[in-house]
């Protein structure tokens, strides 16, 4: 058999992986989620599997159960402290005058409308800069589909069981039986390539931790300082620790997520404040929120993303912007949160299996 129906053959494989991998989306979800958890509490795995007590250590299982107990009251709290508040929030939002919160805008808009009438012909003279503001505003601020969403939904509440049983136990298994999921995959392959395999899950695994680990530090680290700065500068603490959440959450997509993060936080911080003056006091304050969120972006910028994604990733940031649209395309917001571990994954089988092509070998040559 030549080289090109080798090509065509493995290409067809790939192709065929792709569309099971696109058909069967929701158990590989669960998968992957349960390979990323694992990776989280596997070193409390090792850690309680060396206590010894007279001798005796705790099993495997034993561990594997504490540890998932750990993950998910971990989980819980989190949602239980994060939740109130959000609602809270959303409840707030609701019950925005959009009307007045456009009439606090009215001297800057009423500007801009006169400049825009004045050099925009005169077909659009009859367009309201502020009709426009209230409808696009309106249907942001509209969470009565948000409460009709979640009090009519027994559906998704059967999802959220189904999701959380079967992730539970699988990455039961993957915590007990470390080696289940590597042994998963290398089923798949030829025996001769075993030893490629594995090496490339190893590499894998370390940049994923490191990778994991890394978001994790940055969105809590990112959440904090927002939420501290904001409470400094005049925003309510409750306010505060939502827009900083949004910010956090929303950071993990690189490039867009910052930015949305500030719009959207500070759209949040304008709407929960329209009772203040415009000019003396809303205004700075829309200032500094901005401020805020600025400073601790450049400061994301310096310290924590160089760390992260150069010591995990390793990769271009145009390769990653590109990788970016390309999966926002396919998956939306899933495909972009996917987007670098995907990637980082498809690189390193392609060290390992097409690195005499020099495309290949250009773009994983620092992995």
């Amino acid at each position: 058999m030549n080289k090109l129906a080798k090509y065509i053959i493995l290409s067809a494989v790939v192709a065929l992986i792709g569309f099971l991998l696109w058909y069967f989306s929701n158990i590989v979800a669960y998968i992957l989620i349960s390979a990323v958890l694992s990776l989280v509490g596997k070193p409390l795995v090792d850690i309680l599997c060396r206590i010894k007590i007279r001798g005796w250590s705790p099993p495997k299982a034993l561990a594997a159960t504490i540890t998932l107990v750990a993950l998910w009251t971990l989980f819980v709290l989190f949602f239980r402290i994060m939740i109130p508040l959000v609602v809270s929030q959303a409840n707030e939002l609701s019950s925005v005058n959009v009307t007045q919160m456009v009439e606090n805008f009215s001297e800057p808009i009423d500007r801009f409308e006169g400049i825009m009438h004045e050099y925009l012909p005169a077909s659009a003279q009859g367009f309201s800069v502020k009709e426009f503001i209230i409808d696009k505003v309106s249907s942001f601020f509209n969470v009565a589909m948000l409460t009709n969403f979640f009090s009519s939904t027994a559906n998704i509440l059967i999802s959220i069981v189904i999701a959380a049983f079967s992730i539970s136990f699988i990455t039961f298994f993957f915590l007990k039986d470390e080696n289940l999921f590597y042994e998963g995959i290398l089923i798949l392959f030829p025996e001769r390539y075993e030893s490629n395999i594995r090496h490339a899950l190893s590499s894998i695994n370390k940049l994923l931790m490191r990778y994991f680990i890394g978001i994790f530090i940055q969105s809590l680290a990112i959440m904090t300082l927002n939420t501290i700065g904001l409470t400094i500068v005049g925003v309510k603490f409750e306010t505060a620790v939502v827009m900083g959440l949004l910010a956090g959450v929303l950071n993990v997509l690189p490039y867009v997520g910052p930015l949305m993060g500030t719009i959207l936080g500070t759209l949040i911080g304008i709407a929960t404040n329209l009772q203040l003056d415009f000019s003396s006091q809303l205004l700075p304050l829309t200032i500094y929120m901005v401020a805020v969120f600025l400073t601790v972006q450049l400061l994301d910028n310096i310290v924590f993303q160089p760390l992260i994604f150069s010591n995990s990733v390793n990769a271009h940031p145009l390769e990653i912007f590109i990788v970016l649209l390309i999966a926002g395309s396919v998956g939306g917001i899933l495909g972009m949160l996917l987007a670098i571990p995907g990637y980082t994954v498809i690189r390193v089988f392609g060290k390992e299996f097409f690195n005499n092509f020099r495309v290949v070998k250009k773009l994983t040559q620092k992995i």
